[in-house]
């Protein structure tokens, strides 16, 4: 059975289990049925269809669990879809909540998500007062629960980034940390995908006026617009960041190579020197005066001396050594 929990709620507290074969009849406006499905086979939502009037798109959405973030409204009842995300190693993998919303009923099916609602409706029952809004602000807990979700992902990433930061810039970045860095980028860009609709949902929420949201309630779903926001602000940010730790490396490292080739250029220039004067005396000519001078020998190896003394502080003071 895929049914998680199901209650009737009057007042804000659980009265009684309900069954999905049966919708009980509800004597008071402002009480209502919250149903939490985990995976439910599709006899189970079409038995839901016929009790609570669900619409045929909206259980088909629900059934296939590849929607991105959004909000429908059929009549009466809102049908809304929001993508979960967690952390499996290094990839955010995402699940799928469509939850249906009608004046007296509210049932959230839950696919591929990580965090299960047990302690939201724990969290929720303990506090009868905010529970007695309605459908509306068991509607608002949900997305705020999910939206919530999305932080640690961020913040887990955001400290890998800073780490790679710090790497970056103390010694050269190996192949792994550059692919690391595209790995990174890759899943903050697939992030971005859902989280722009789970923005533009959210504000649907809050500006248009739906069925089933009451005027008290709307200011909630505020809250959860401004978490999203939130998280897409750092997404992209660390996009940004993930970019410059690229450049950065790969300046540094083209700095380092160019330090490398100045030194061995310089040290070159200073070797060319005695080369060039041992190359002529190495010709073996006959007709060459400086072969009978008595301190000939001397005086070349105090000139090749002197020259690569004075090349060597001068590429010294160039920084070049």
């Amino acid at each position: 059975m895929s049914v998680v929990a199901a209650y009737l709620y009057s007042a804000g507290k659980p009265v009684e289990p309900v069954s999905l074969d049966h919708a009980p009849v509800i004597h008071n406006p402002s009480d209502f049925v919250w149903i939490g499905l985990v995976e439910p086979s599709e006899e189970e939502l079409r038995t839901l269809q016929d009790n609570y009037g669900l619409h045929p798109l909206a259980v088909e959405d629900a059934l296939k669990a590849h929607q991105l973030p959004k909000v429908d409204v059929y009549g009466d009842q809102l049908f809304v879809v929001a993508r979960t995300a967690h952390l499996e190693g290094d990839r955010i993998c995402y699940g799928e909540t469509a939850i249906f919303v009608g004046p007296n009923h509210i049932i959230s099916v839950r696919h591929g998500s990580a965090r299960a609602h047990t302690e939201l409706r724990a969290h929720l029952e303990a506090a009868p007062s905010l529970l007695s809004h309605g459908v509306d602000y068991v509607l608002h807990a949900i997305l705020d629960f999910i939206v919530d979700g999305y932080l640690p992902i961020v913040e887990t990433i955001e400290e890998e980034v800073l780490a790679m930061e710090d790497r970056a810039l103390d010694t050269f970045l190996e192949r792994d940390d550059i692919m690391r860095i595209f790995h990174l980028r890759r899943e903050l860009i697939r992030f971005r995908r859902i989280l722009g609709p789970m923005s533009e949902m959210a504000s649907r929420l809050v500006h248009l006026d739906l069925p089933c949201l009451d005027a008290q309630v709307r200011p909630y779903f505020k809250d959860v617009y401004d978490h999203v926001r939130r998280v897409e602000i750092m997404v992209e940010n660390l996009r940004e960041v993930l970019t410059s730790v690229f450049e950065v490396s790969h300046l540094l490292e083209s700095q380092r190579q160019g330090a490398t080739t100045r030194q061995l250029a310089s040290w070159a220039a200073i070797l060319a020197v005695p080369t060039a004067i041992a190359g002529i005396y190495g010709m073996n000519f006959h007709n060459m005066p400086e072969l009978r001078t008595h301190y000939g020998y001397f005086v070349v190896l105090t000139v090749m001396a002197s020259i690569c003394t004075l090349l060597y502080f001068r590429f010294k003071r160039a920084d070049w050594l």
